[in-house]
């Protein structure tokens, strides 16, 4: 029966793992819960490929415990009802360790069943997710669980276990290796921190390279065809698909254009031309501000002609948007305004609005009042001081001048018309 060679050379002890270093190396926290002999029910968060499942296998060796993998993307309710059964049997007389792969897909009652056995002890629960479990498991679960991130395994790590599974294939074959300078390098690097999908290419390069003289020749340009984009990490509903935006975002406010362009790339590379322009849209606004209004349609325009072009030439004018935003003075003053006004709104604070300022044609027949609006355009310098907020937040200030040229020119021009 044909076995995956990511299965046949998974490790056995945690000192065979690759990666994860800050839980499971010397020292970390998750290698001393193990070494007490406590197993807590955990929660291991992290994408694919980057030692979830072997983690959980190593830690169901170590204990006594009956050993049961569900998957959430295929198991029912029966299948939990059927772990239950053995609870208290000679198939599980010390409990049942319930290693729950893809938790995320479990609805709230199919979680919610596990609870009465989770919190007496008779099953001990380990879950995997490649999405955020604050998002995905409720909080019955979170609150008896511990969360353990899993973090993308580096090329250095990953080269690691590639070489193993090199060695592995040349001995079942009975034969000799001879891998080209650079092929664990580039099979490392492109496989974007995804163990298992890095051993995949090794599986595939093995099956693909000629033999010559009893030795396998295993060529760089094969290695270049296998791993081809494999490196891209994008779920455009999950955790990736989030981060990446919020990387090309904050790049951009970092008033960083290299790692912006990087970002901008990644989204283009994945198709996602829409997630791009919205934040690039926002941007504008939000960071470059009012240190330079014309930023919006500019960008507004670059976003119009990324749409109508469509990619791969939607490319060109999203680069040219994102240069300018991360190149230009910063500004956040506008941002910051309109989030104070709507905590006060949020806050109740919004009494009568000053008759000044009302709609004098709304009032009824026989209820006319004299308003005492001054028209601003009246007054020299077109500006006449009256109330405008209402009597609670009369001395209110929402919005403070940015330090950049453009609003501080602004701020001179109102100081200069004010004292007149």
């Amino acid at each position: 029966m044909y076995q995956p060679l990511a299965d046949k050379i998974r490790p056995l002890e945690l000192d065979d793992m690759v990666g994860q270093q800050h839980i499971i190396g010397e020292g970390g926290l998750l290698r001393r819960i193990l070494e007490s002999g406590h197993i807590p029910n955990m929660i291991f968060y992290g994408p694919s490929g980057v030692g979830k499942t072997t983690l959980a296998q190593i830690i169901a060796n170590k204990t006594d415990r009956r050993l049961v993998k569900l998957n959430a993307t295929t198991a029912s309710t029966a299948d939990i009802k059927g772990v239950v059964s053995e609870l208290d049997t000679l198939l599980a007389p010390q409990g049942v360790l319930l290693y729950l792969d893809e938790i995320q897909y479990f609805n709230k009652k199919q979680q919610q069943s596990l609870l009465e056995f989770i919190e007496s002890g008779k099953i001990t629960l380990i879950a995997s997710t490649t999405e955020n479990p604050y998002f995905y498991v409720y909080n019955a679960i979170l609150s008896r669980s511990t969360i353990f991130e899993f973090k993308q395994v580096s090329p250095a790590e990953v080269a690691k276990a590639l070489r193993r599974a090199f060695q592995l294939c040349a001995r079942e074959r009975h034969l000799k290796i001879a891998l080209e300078e650079g092929v664990v390098d580039h099979v490392a690097q492109g496989c974007g921190g995804d163990v298992r999908k890095g051993i995949n290419a090794v599986e595939l390069l093995c099956a693909a390279s000629p033999v010559v003289e009893g030795t396998m020749q295993v060529t760089l340009a094969d290695a270049r065809q296998a791993s081809q984009k494999s490196a891209m990490r994008y779920d455009r509903e999950g955790d990736a698909h989030f981060d990446i935006l919020s990387a090309l975002m904050k790049s951009m406010r970092g008033s960083d254009p290299d790692a912006a362009l990087h970002y901008l790339a990644r989204l283009l590379e994945a198709g996602d031309l829409i997630g791009a322009c919205r934040r690039i849209l926002c941007s504008a606004s939000e960071d470059v501000g009012l240190a330079y209004p014309m930023a919006v349609p500019i960008v507004k325009a670059c976003v119009d002609s990324a749409m109508q072009l469509g990619l791969p030439e939607a490319q060109l004018p999203l680069a040219e948007a994102v240069i300018l935003l991360a190149t230009w003075p910063k500004s956040n003053s506008s941002y910051s305004a309109i989030a104070a006004a709507r905590a006060d709104v949020k806050a109740g604070k919004i009494w009568d609005i000053p008759r000044e300022l009302q709609n004098v044609h709304a009032d009824g027949a026989g209820f006319e009042r004299e308003q005492g609006y001054l028209y601003p355009h009246d007054f020299p310098g077109h500006w006449v001081k009256q109330q405008y907020l209402p009597d609670g937040l009369k001395n209110v200030r929402y919005y403070q001048y940015g330090d950049n040229k453009t609003e501080q020119q602004v701020k001179a021009y109102w100081e200069q018309v004010k004292k007149k």
